[in-house]
C-alpha cells in the first residue's frame, strides 16, 4: 500500500465524522426554527396577567415574528453571498440566543424586543436552510429536507406541550419557561462554530461556480413558476397559522372543553411529524410532484369540510389527523420546491427569500382576516369558506409548482 493510499484511508473516518457533524448541525438549526415560537402560545394568558396587557396587545406577540419573517427574508440571500452561509447561520444563532434572553426579562418592552430579534434570526435560517441543503446534500435533498423538517416540528410540538409544566409545574414562571429554549440555541452555536472554518473555501468555490453559470440574471418577479411556488408557500403558511390560532376556539364552540380542544391541536401537530419526513423523500424521487399536491389539497378539503358540517364530536380527531398529514405534506413540498425548481444554491436562496417574504405576509393576514369574518358574520361558516378557498388556491398553484421546470428556464 502506497503512502498516498494510506493517507486517503486515514482521512476516510475523519470525512465521515465531519459529515455526521454537519448533519447534526442542520438538525439543530431545524430544532431552533419552531420551538421559540410555539413555546409562547400556551403561556399567553400568564404573560397577559403578569404584564397587565389586553388580549389584542398579547396577540401582537404571535404576529410580530411573522412580520419579521416577511421583512428580512429578501435580505438573507444577500447576506449569504457576502459573508458565506456558515457564518450567517452562526450570526443568526447568536442573535437568536440574545433574543431569547431579552424576551425572558420582565417587562413588555423586553418581550417585544426579544420577539423581534428571534423572529429576524429565525427568518434568516428559514430562508437559507433549503439552499444549504441543495449545496451540501445535492444527492439527498429529499432526505435532508425531511430530517430538518422533523426536527423543526418535533421540537415545536414539544415546546408547546411543556411550556406550562415548566412555568407552573416546576414553578419557574413564564420568563424561565421561555428562556429554557436558549439552552438548545447555545448547544447549536457550539456545534455550528467549527463549520465557519470551511466558509472561505466554500464561498469562493460557489462564487466560481456562479460565474461559470452566467450569463443569466434571474428575475423571479417575472417568473410565473416563481409566483406559483410563492403562492403555494403563502397558502400553506396562511392555512397553518390560521388553524393553530382559531381551531381551538372553533372546537370549543362544537362542544369540546378547552383542555380537549388543546389536545386536538396536539394531535394535529404530532400527525405532521412522520409526513414531514416521508413526503420530501418521496417527492425527491418523483419526476413531478403534482400527485402529492392533489392528495395534500384533498386532505385539507376533507378535514375542513368535515369540521364544518359534522354534527358530532366523535370524528373531530380524524379530521385533525387529516389536517396534520396535509400540513406536513404542504410544508415540506414548499421547502422542496425551492431546491427542485432551481439549478444553483443561489437561485434556491433567492426563490426561498421571495416565497417566504410573501408567504409569511399571507400567514400574518390569514388569522386576522378569519377573525374579522367571524366578527362580521357571527358564525364560522364564512370563515370556513375562506379556508376552503385558500385550499383550492393551494391546489391550483401547486399543480404549476409541482411541474418539472426551472425558474430560470421560462
Amino acid at each position: 500500500m502506497t503512502l498516498q493510499q494510506r493517507t486517503a484511508n486515514a482521512q476516510e473516518p475523519r470525512k465521515a465524522y465531519k459529515g455526521w457533524f454537519l448533519i447534526l448541525g442542520v438538525i439543530l438549526i431545524g430544532a431552533n426554527l419552531r420551538a421559540p415560537l410555539t413555546a409562547i402560545g400556551p403561556l399567553i394568558e400568564l404573560i397577559r396577567e403578569s404584564l397587565d396587557i389586553s388580549n389584542a396587545v398579547a396577540g401582537i406577540l404571535t404576529t410580530l415574528p411573522l412580520l419579521a419573517f416577511a421583512f428580512i427574508s429578501p435580505f438573507a440571500p444577500k447576506l449569504a453571498r457576502r459573508f458565506g452561509m456558515e457564518s450567517v447561520f452562526l450570526m443568526a444563532l447568536c442573535m437568536l440566543a440574545v433574543g431569547i434572553a431579552v424576551r425572558s426579562l420582565h417587562g413588555f418592552g423586553s418581550l417585544l424586543t426579544g420577539t423581534i430579534l428571534l423572529g429576524l434570526s429565525i427568518s434568516v435560517c428559514n430562508v437559507l436552510l433549503p439552499s444549504f441543503v441543495k449545496r451540501d446534500f445535492s444527492d439527498q435533498i429529499g432526505l435532508m429536507t425531511g430530517v430538518y423538517s422533523v426536527s423543526m416540528n418535533l421540537t415545536g410540538a414539544i415546546a408547546s406541550g411543556i411550556s406550562v409544566p415548566l412555568a407552573l409545574g416546576l414553578g419557574l414562571g413564564w420568563q424561565a419557561a421561555l428562556g429554557f429554549w436558549g439552552i438548545l440555541t447555545l448547544i447549536s452555536i457550539l456545534v455550528w462554530f467549527p463549520q465557519t472554518r470551511k466558509n472561505k473555501s466554500k464561498k469562493s468555490s460557489a462564487g466560481t461556480m456562479d460565474v461559470s453559470n452566467k450569463p443569466r440574471k434571474l428575475n423571479l418577479w417575472r417568473s410565473r413558476l416563481a409566483w406559483q411556488v410563492t403562492l403555494f408557500m403563502g397558502a400553506q403558511s396562511s392555512l397553518f397559522y390560521t388553524t393553530i390560532t382559531w381551531f381551538p376556539t372553533i372546537l370549543v364552540g362544537k362542544g369540546l372543553s378547552t383542555n380537549e380542544a388543546g389536545w386536538m391541536l396536539s394531535i394535529m401537530l404530532f400527525s405532521v411529524l412522520p409526513f414531514t419526513f416521508f413526503v420530501p423523500v418521496i417527492a425527491g424521487r418523483m419526476t413531478n410532484q403534482r400527485s402529492l399536491v392533489m392528495v395534500t389539497a384533498l386532505l385539507l378539503l376533507c378535514g375542513n369540510l368535515g369540521l364544518l358540517f359534522m354534527k358530532t364530536t366523535t370524528l373531530i380527531p380524524l379530521c385533525m389527523v387529516l389536517l396534520g398529514i396535509a400540513f406536513g405534506s404542504a410544508f415540506t413540498l414548499a421547502m422542496m420546491f425551492f431546491s427542485l425548481r432551481t439549478q444553483t444554491m443561489h437561485e434556491a436562496a433567492e426563490l426561498s427569500g421571495m416565497a417566504q417574504t410573501f408567504g409569511y405576509l399571507m400567514a400574518a393576514v390569514g388569522p386576522t382576516l378569519m377573525g374579522l369574518l367571524h366578527d362580521k358574520t357571527g358564525s364560522w361558516t364564512i370563515p370556513f369558506v375562506f379556508i376552503i378557498g385558500i385550499s383550492i388556491l393551494l391546489l391550483l398553484v401547486g399543480l404549476g409548482a409541482g411541474s418539472p421546470r426551472y425558474v430560470n428556464a421560462e
